[in-house]
């Protein structure tokens, strides 16, 4: 069963947040930082942006690797946004008041997937009960700076 009615209005909401308090307020969620994700639509070819929790961050060649995770809530589709960057794999991501960077996304292969998976649920534990409610492998997703 689809939850993406409650998914959208959360977002909103958290988006309203942040654009009322300049970011003051919502730039991190659950002691997590908040990122704005924008993909590629697979479909419309236009841009569209998701809001995120990175529930962990790792040194990478070009910058702090972001870990985030594809869970919908535990919702047995993918989300819109993972299905844009599997078609599209060049992204943008900002944090809260910074300019957009590029950056390359893909999904974690079944060995770092393993590794990522636990720290995931340490910072959030609702990512294991996501988990148990869908029959699907939930996504974690690392996005990699370029090169500045």
């Amino acid at each position: 069963m689809s939850n993406r009615r409650a998914m959208l209005t959360m977002t909103g909401l958290h988006r309203a947040l942040l654009r009322r308090t300049g970011g003051r307020l919502g730039r991190q969620l659950g002691g997590m930082p908040v990122i704005e994700l924008t993909t590629t639509g697979r479909s419309s070819g236009q841009p569209r942006t998701a809001i995120l929790t990175v529930p962990h961050r790792e040194p990478g060649p070009h910058g702090e690797r972001l870990i985030v995770i594809a869970s919908r809530g535990g919702d047995d589709l993918q989300p819109a946004w993972y299905l844009n960057l599997v078609a599209e794999p060049a992204v943008q991501v900002a944090r809260v008041g910074e300019h957009p960077r590029p950056y390359r996304a893909r999904t974690a292969e079944p060995e770092e997937r393993a590794r990522l998976w636990p720290l995931a649920v340490a910072a959030y534990r609702g990512y294991a009960e996501y988990q148990r409610k869908t029959a699907r492998e939930i996504p974690v997703v690392i996005l990699e700076p370029l090169e500045p």
